[in-house]
Parts: structure tokens; C-alpha cells; sequence
């Protein structure tokens, strides 16, 4: 017993499916460090730890030898508890939590609960993906590009790592060839799996490193080699789409169909790619799989991480949002110097929907951008319907007689195949549909993603239809439907009263024997050219589905000092490299290109636009990037008026209305701002683990277990940690909250000013400060209740400067008693 309670490390264990009896993956904790935060102790090993932000020499002997200690300890452990045979360990975690993966029985998990050193036992949870033009949008090719070299250089020597479900690595968006040759990076320490197949590897120098997780997958019996592939191949589409956000090359022709949709550009088109698979088409993700890879991620040398991945509920045994093996994963990923952006979460527009909560990580919200699609049906009897399709028109000049699908059945058999969704060409009469444009009915089946409109669009086609009109005749109000690229002229009819203004029409207009069967089809129409976007000035908006705050700091939904979502960016209908294996959207089965949504496609953008400042300011820390994003993002749309969000109306009809920073933090992303911040809120680990020593109801023996780290800091209140933001959950009579800012220009002169909506006053001190280049000051805001409303009030702090910056703050405060 003596080795067991010498044994002084702390294990992020997880127990796993299936050996015997009911067994389930599970995330234990014991005493000591792992190599980011180890300052010795231990005998024959120096200390691996290293200043806040810094990158570890993973190739040291100091760090190889550590490691290995850590993990034959691990071993030994197992080794000591259990006979052999009856677990098998499935990962070593060294770098940024220490422990392992292991396949135990409930029996097993019990003997290891209660052996010495061991803190705690937690499940493990399921995580899920958070599911161009873009580029311009943000003024990227005019005004940010042009200031790391052109869009040849941007994002030049940066590695952007992706835990997602791979890559398709013959894509044109990854593609070497016609480019300056990819060098090799020394700070990059990643391998290279080679595809069992092939036996080609999967990287190419765009592609730097390529990796796959899989054990916890495999131990919960859900992985599926024949689909899922056991190598970094994405076999669902998403992590190449969101590689390509980030990453992908400049100028790559967007083409399906026939019809070119543009050229598509990464953020930071030139720089590195790193692939950590952990998530798989029909099941997303273990949290025991996405800690390894980005354990491993960090260690290999990555500069960015991009995350659009979040869980599918809170952890069973964890009492805070901030604590838990994923989140302590990321805090040691910031310690090592890593930017981390996490897709904010898509169970918008509802409050306290985000599941992405800690300071560290830049949880990243979902906007519209100034591009949509429509198209229009024309009748015979000269009404003209709405709906959506990414198609062209059919002959401009010419009208074209309708048939609807259950009117030319083959015979009354068919009808168990659902055969007015048109997804069976075998099923429906080619005689009568050829020539004609087919009507079909939008069910249930399309929601869940066994029917499609690409299947449609094939099955008009192979009936010599010259096109088809999809009717939406029942949805759920709020219910989302986004244009999908066909090759043959097609519309959707969304709105189910235009819809039902096609079927009265199509019904006068068809005559009918006593039977009910069609003498003759008399309707006609025409659709429209949809595969032109019309641009849109009232842009950004806040997307329906965009997780919402406030932030939370514990399952019970109390909420936190501190301010969740961060920053907003382009995520809906957004184009992106897709996998020919990608089964992730249906109506983009075998294409090279997708147009998806969801704030996994925001994450990205910001992924990438960090790795521009990286790239202008490589010594700068992941919080200072941070704060070049927040302060000068804007609340402004293209026009010049205040951002709108999309939310449910008391019908539940969609409807704008001004958005909040709970709908998208500090603003939406401005680049060109980004690079030139003027001020930034710094903060490192200490300040982090500072806020954890703060929080209200967080227990420090928690906070022990998960940082290795004791309180020997706090700063009075939470909403005092050094973020770009400044939230007050229970405002009680007056506060006065301290921020500190660093001056990353010219010596320059502030005027601070600042506003609040009426329910709380606001007075920042100094009302000026000059700042030399490299120094930092304090500042102070004092807020007030001047009346309880029990809602929260918003304000900012404005600092303009002399020489032309302009930093903000948003403050938000809810008063509870004057």
C-alpha cells in the first residue's frame, strides 16, 4: 500500500464499456501535476513547468523522462489494483491533466474510488459537433491580408489544430500544388497517421499533422471502422468544412451542378493545419477521446485550437461549469500559450443556452451574414409564391404544366415508400412527369434526414421532370429551412399558407372522374433563377439558433460574473470544403462543397482571424488576443444601426428584435480593428485560477483536484478577473470593479467615458490616463443601484485615443437591492 499512497499524481482516469458487465467510461482524479504544471519534487525529475503562456520543450529530456515516469506510474497503478486481462488502458494523459483511459466494471470503478489518492470518479459524457464569401464580409482581402504579406503569407508559420471528425486531405482547399512550397516547422512536434488503405499519409505540409482518437468510441461498442474510418479520414464532412473556415486556401472555385458559387478562402488562407479526430458521424464524441486529443494537440506544438465541439449535457457529478475534465483540459492549453475558440453552443434563442462558460476559452456566437437566397415560383393564374432553392430557372419564356407526385403513382402499392417526398423515382409514372414540373410534399422525413431535396432533385431529374416545388403544408413555427444547391430548376415553398395557395390552385385547375383520378393537369408554372444571393445592408444578425446567455457557474443555472457568449461571427450558410465520404448533411452527399449552419462555423472564423494576430504578434498571450478581438468588435450593422437578433415572437413566428450582449458578447468581429487594438486586458493563469478561488460555491478542494493549484489568491469578487467585459450578477447598492489595461502601441492618451441604461448608475475613474507604449494602468468602474428592476441593465466604457483607438467594454449589471 505504501506505492499507492506515494504514488502523488492526478489522474484524469475513464472507465469504459463492456469488458464485463455493465461497465462505462468514467474520469477519476489523484493528487499531484502533470508536465504543465509540474515544479519538481519528484525524486530524479526536474521541474517541466513553465512561466504562464510559454510553450513547453516537449522534446526535452526534462519532459520525455517526466512523462514516462507519469506513465508507468499509471500502469503500475492499474497493475497493483487489478489482474491483468481484466482492463485494458486505452490513453496516457501526461501533458496537460495527468491520468489515463481505461476499460473497467462498475465492480472495478468501486476498488479504484476508494483507493488511496484517488479524489474523484466522474462518468464520462458524450459531446457532440456545435454544426466562401465570409472573407469580404469582413474586409479580410482589402485591409487585414495586405498587412502579413497578401493572402499568399496570411497566417504564415501558424498551426491552427482541429478537434473535430478529420479531414479530407485531397480536397482543393488543402491542396499544395500551385503554392509556394511548405517548408518545414520545426515548433510543430505532430505525426502523421498514414491512411491503412493507401498507404499514403495524410499530411501534404498544408497539413502538418493528422491524428485520430477513437479508444473511448471503440470501448462504448458505438464505433463503426466501415464508416467511422479508424484514421484522421472524415467521414462526415464537418471537420473538413470547419478546417477550411479556419484555413483552407485562397481562392478555390466553389462549384456544384454546373454553377460556380464563388471562390472560397480560409480566414488565414496560408497557414497550418493540424488534424485531431475525435468525433464520428452517427454518434459525435467521447469527452475521454476530445481531452486526449487535445492533450496531444498541445503538445505537439499547436498555436491555435479550434473547437466546434461542446457537450450534450452537463457532466453528471460536477458542480460547476468551470470545473470539469474538458474545461481543465483548456485551462492547461491557455497555461501552454494556446489560443482555444469554442463554438458557443446552437440551443438558441433561448436564455442559458451556451455550453461553452469559462473565461479562458473564446466562446464564439453565430451571426447572419449579408448574403441570402430566395427564389419565386410563378403560377399560371399570376400569383407569384416565395420560397428558397439555389437553382437555376427554368425557360424564362415558357410555362410548364404541374403534377403532383400522389396524382401519378404507379399504383396504390408505392404508397408505403412515403412516395410524395419524391425520394423513388421506381414509384412515380415517367410518362406523366416528363416535361412537367413535379410537385412533392416536404414531411417529417426531411427534418430527420431520411429523405433529402438532392434525392429529390435526382428523382425529377431521372423522370425527365424540368423541375420540382417542394411544399412545406405543416411546420413547427420557428422551424429553420436553408436553400440547398440542385442542379435542375426547384423551389421550396416554406411558408405553409403560400403553400396552400399552390394546392387550391393546383386542385381547381386538375380535373377528376367520380373516382378521384386525374382526367387532365391544367395548372401551370415557372421558377424562378435562385442562384443569385441578394446582399443585404442589415447585416450582421444574431442566428435564431446561436446559444444565448447568461452565463451559468453551476448546473443550477445560477448565473456567473462573468459574460458568455464573447464575440460574434459569420455562421449561417456558410461555404466550406467537403468530404466525398461526408454524410454530415444529406443534400451534399458526394460534393466537394457544403453550405451549412451553426455556430461550429463561427468558431472557426475566429480561430483563423487569431491566427493572423498571431502571426502580427506572436508573443502576445491568448488573453491578449482575446482582447483584441472583444474590444474593437462592433454593435453596428452594415448600415450603421444597432445589430439585430433573430428570436421566437409570442406566436413563435421568427422576429428581429435589438440585440444584447447575452445574444452576442462584446459584438461581431472586426478584423482590421483586431490587429491594431491600442489597449488589451491581459490575463494569465493565476488570474484564472483567481476567479475559480472567488467564485461563490466552488469548493477549493474542487479546485485543488482539478488545477493542482491552491487558493493562495483571490481578487475580492469574481467580476473582478481582468476580462474585456464587466458583468455583476447581484448588484448590491454599489461596487466598484478594478480592470487593468496594457498599452500595446504608441504612448497614447484615453478619454474614458461611460453610459448605462437607467436602473444602475455608472462613473469610471480616471476620466483620463496616458499610457506610455508597454505600460499598464488601472481603472476603476462604480456601479449603483438607482432602482431594482429584476432584469439586467447594459452599459459600456468607452476609451477613445488620442491617437485614433477606440477600446470598449461592455458592463452589464443586474440590481438586486439600493
Amino acid at each position: 500500500m505504501r506505492l499507492l499512497v506515494e504514488f502523488g499524481c492526478v489522474f484524469m482516469i475513464l472507465f469504459g464499456i463492456v469488458l464485463y458487465g455493465e461497465a462505462e467510461v468514467y474520469i477519476v482524479t489523484v493528487e499531484g501535476e502533470p508536465i504543465i504544471s509540474y515544479t519538481g519534487g519528484v525524486d530524479g525529475f526536474e521541474a517541466t513547468a513553465v512561466e504562464s503562456d510559454e510553450k513547453i520543450d516537449t522534446t526535452s529530456e526534462l519532459v520525455t523522462s517526466y512523462a514516462r515516469h507519469l506513465e508507468n506510474r499509471h500502469d503500475m497503478l492499474l497493475g497493483l489494483l487489478f489482474d491483468q486481462g481484466t482492463y485494458t488502458k486505452l490513453y496516457s494523459y501526461r501533458h496537460l491533466i495527468n491520468g489515463f483511459a481505461v476499460h473497467l466494471s462498475p465492480e472495478q470503478v468501486e476498488t479504484l474510488r476508494h483507493a488511496p489518492g484517488v479524489k474523484s470518479v466522474e462518468r464520462d459524457w458524450k459531446v457532440r459537433r456545435l454544426t466562401t464569401h465570409t472573407p469580404q464580409f469582413l474586409g479580410l482581402p482589402t485591409s487585414v491580408w495586405p498587412t502579413g504579406g497578401g493572402c499568399d503569407r496570411a497566417g504564415e508559420d501558424i498551426v491552427i489544430g482541429f478537434v473535430d471528425s478529420g479531414i479530407y486531405p485531397h480536397h482543393p482547399s488543402f491542396a499544395t500544388h500551385n503554392t509556394e512550397p511548405y517548408g518545414p516547422l520545426p515548433k510543430y512536434r505532430g505525426k502523421c497517421e498514414v491512411d491503412p488503405k493507401t498507404k499514403r499519409s495524410f499530411c501534404n505540409g498544408k497539413i502538418i499533422g493528422a491524428q485520430h482518437f477513437a479508444q473511448a468510441a471503440i470501448a462504448s461498442g458505438t464505433f463503426n471502422p466501415s464508416i467511422d474510418f479508424a484514421s484522421p479520414l472524415d467521414g462526415d464532412g464537418h471537420g473538413s468544412h470547419t478546417a477550411s473556415i479556419a484555413a483552407g486556401r485562397n481562392g478555390i472555385p466553389v462549384r456544384l451542378h454546373g454553377h460556380e458559387f464563388g471562390k472560397a478562402s480560409g480566414m488565414a488562407p496560408r497557414a497550418r493545419i493540424a488534424v485531431y479526430k475525435a468525433l464520428y458521424r452517427l454518434f459525435g464524441g467521447f469527452v475521454a477521446d476530445v481531452v486526449a486529443a487535445i492533450d496531444q494537440a498541445v503538445h505537439d506544438g499547436v498555436d491555435i485550437l479550434s473547437l466546434s465541439v461542446g457537450p450534450n449535457g452537463p457532466p453528471a457529478a460536477t458542480k460547476t461549469t468551470f470545473l470539469n475534465p474538458f474545461d481543465a483540459t483548456l485551462l492547461g492549453a491557455v497555461k501552454a500559450g494556446v489560443f482555444v475558440a469554442q463554438a458557443a453552443g446552437n440551443g438558441g434563442p433561448f436564455p442559458k443556452s451556451l455550453v461553452s462558460y469559462s473565461p479562458w476559452i473564446v466562446s464564439v456566437a453565430a451571426a447572419i451574414d449579408d448574403r441570402r437566397y430566395k427564389n419565386h415560383l410563378f403560377l399560371g393564374n399570376g400569383k407569384i409564391l416565395a420560397g428558397l432553392g439555389l437553382s437555376p430557372s427554368t425557360h424564362l419564356n415558357q410555362t410548364y404544366t404541374l403534377v403532383a407526385a400522389n396524382d401519378v403513382l404507379l399504383d396504390s402499392s408505392v404508397m408505403k415508400y412515403s412516395p410524395t417526398d419524391c425520394q423513388r423515382p421506381e414509384v412515380l409514372n415517367k410518362n406523366l412527369i416528363k416535361g412537367k414540373i413535379l410537385l412533392c410534399g416536404y414531411s417529417y422525413n426531411f427534418v430527420v434526414g431520411t429523405a433529402s431535396i438532392k434525392k429529390v432533385s435526382e428523382t425529377a431529374k431521372a423522370l425527365g421532370a424540368v423541375g420540382f416545388v417542394l411544399c412545406v403544408e405543416n411546420a413547427s413555427p420557428g422551424t429553420r429551412f436553408d436553400p440547398v444547391p440542385v442542379g435542375l430548376p426547384g423551389i421550396l415553398i416554406t411558408d405553409v399558407s403560400k403553400s396552400k395557395e399552390l394546392i387550391d390552385y393546383y386542385n381547381i385547375s386538375t380535373s377528376r372522374d367520380w373516382t378521384g383520378r386525374v382526367k387532365s393537369f391544367k395548372g401551370t408554372g415557372k421558377i424562378e433563377d435562385g442562384l443569385r444571393p441578394i446582399m443585404h445592408k442589415s447585416a450582421p444578425q444574431v442566428a435564431l439558433f446561436s446559444a444565448r446567455g447568461p452565463n451559468i457557474k453551476d448546473f443550477s443555472f445560477q448565473e456567473a460574473d462573468l459574460l458568455k457568449p464573447d464575440i460574434l461571427a459569420p455562421g449561417s450558410l456558410i461555404w466550406g470544403a467537403w468530404s466525398l465520404n461526408g454524410t454530415d448533411e444529406a443534400n451534399y452527399d458526394g460534393e466537394g462543397f457544403a453550405m451549412i449552419s451553426g455556430t461550429s462555423m463561427a468558431a472557426p472564423h475566429i480561430a483563423g482571424i487569431a491566427a493572423l494576430i498571431k502571426q502580427k504578434h506572436p508573443r502576445w498571450s491568448p488573453a491578449a488576443i482575446k482582447s483584441a478581438l472583444l474590444t474593437t468588435s462592433t454593435t453596428l450593422d452594415r448600415a450603421g444601426n444597432p445589430i439585430l437578433a433573430q428570436q421566437y415572437s409570442e406566436t413563435e413566428a421568427v422576429k428581429l428584435v435589438r440585440a444584447t450582449p447575452f445574444d452576442y458578447g462584446n459584438g461581431h468581429v472586426n478584423p482590421r480593428e483586431a490587429l491594431d487594438p491600442g489597449l488589451i486586458f491581459d490575463a494569465g493563469y493565476l488570474d484564472y485560477l483567481g476567479f475559480l478561488c472567488t467564485t461563490p460555491g466552488i469548493d477549493v478542494h474542487e479546485i485543488k483536484k482539478y488545477t493542482n493549484s491552491p487558493c493562495n489568491k483571490t481578487m475580492g469578487h469574481p467580476y473582478n478577473l481582468n476580462t474585456p467585459s464587466i458583468t455583476v450578477s447581484h448588484l448590491v447598492r454599489t461596487q466598484i470593479i478594478t480592470r487593468r489595461v496594457t498599452n500595446v502601441a504608441k504612448q497614447e492618451t484615453y478619454v474614458m467615458t461611460a453610459r448605462m441604461q437607467p436602473a444602475v448608475a455608472i462613473e469610471v475613474n480616471p476620466p483620463a490616463m496616458t499610457i506610455k507604449a508597454g505600460a499598464s494602468r488601472k481603472f476603476t468602474v462604480t456601479l449603483t443601484v438607482r432602482s431594482v428592476t429584476g432584469t439586467y441593465s447594459f452599459g459600456e466604457v468607452l476609451m477613445k485615443g488620442s491617437r485614433g483607438h477606440k477600446v470598449r467594454i461592455p458592463v452589464l449589471a443586474n440590481g438586486y437591492s439600493r
